[in-house]
């Protein structure tokens, strides 16, 4: 889907639940600065036929954003983005990867021990020249 110049995607094969797919995208181009400050988003009804997606998907996501402190929603005035800058904060980015990582672990059953090892790995190769 795109709106406003912007893509979103929802893998429905993904172990990734769509709310969180959605919550992810969203939140990574408003820390790029793809969606600024007073932004708004689709309307949840837009927003979840155009992906293919309940209402309540799109609700969670948009919640769960708000909740970060990233966008307010209003009734009659929708959600707009308040707080571009808020994911600038390498703690807060790092935890918004670390649920999309540990929602796909839990999704595929891996053991705690097998996601905390694929991290390391993955560390461990970039720090490789």
């Amino acid at each position: 889907m795109t709106t406003n110049g912007i893509s979103i995607r929802v893998n429905h094969a993904s172990p990734v639940p769509p709310y969180e797919q959605l919550r992810a995208q969203l939140a990574d181009l408003i820390s790029v600065g793809r969606l600024g400050q007073g932004a708004r988003l689709p309307s949840v009804r837009q927003l979840a036929s155009d992906l293919g997606l309940a209402n309540n998907t799109v609700v969670r996501a948009y919640r769960e954003l708000e909740t970060a402190g990233l966008v307010r929603s209003r009734r009659g005035s929708g959600t707009q983005v308040i707080a571009p800058s808020a994911t600038t904060d390498i703690k807060a980015k790092l935890a918004e990867h670390a649920r999309y990582y540990a929602a796909a672990v839990r999704q595929l059953n891996a053991t705690d021990e097998e996601a905390l090892a694929a991290i390391r790995h993955a560390l461990a190769s970039l720090d490789k020249p």
